[in-house]
């Protein structure tokens, strides 16, 4: 085997562990949230949403008076519109969130 294969083959090793380290890291979140259940947004109290990640019980309050006061979320993207819930958080919390 050439220089150049052995160095292909062992990048493409590293890639592969890397993926799956990642997608072991989602599924270790989604254990956090309740196994394989989402959690609506919607009819969650705070303790069902602090279990999400980057979500804790100052984060909970927000949701829940940002749903008293406008309703129901129509979206799951609509919960970017609360006060600490930016692109970056959504992107944690939207695989484990439903409405």
């Amino acid at each position: 085997m050439t220089k150049t294969k052995k160095l292909l083959t062992l990048l493409v090793i590293l890639a592969m562990t890397a993926v799956s380290t990642v997608s072991l890291g989602a599924a270790e979140k989604q254990a956090a949230a309740g196994g394989n259940k989402l959690i609506n947004i919607n009819s969650a109290d705070a303790g069902q949403l602090v279990k999400l990640p980057q979500v804790g019980p100052k984060m909970a309050q927000r949701i829940l008076d940002f749903r008293k006061s406008n309703g129901n979320f129509k979206r799951v993207q609509d919960l970017m519109k609360v006060k600490g819930i930016g692109e970056k958080v959504f992107a944690k919390l939207q695989p484990l969130i439903t409405i």
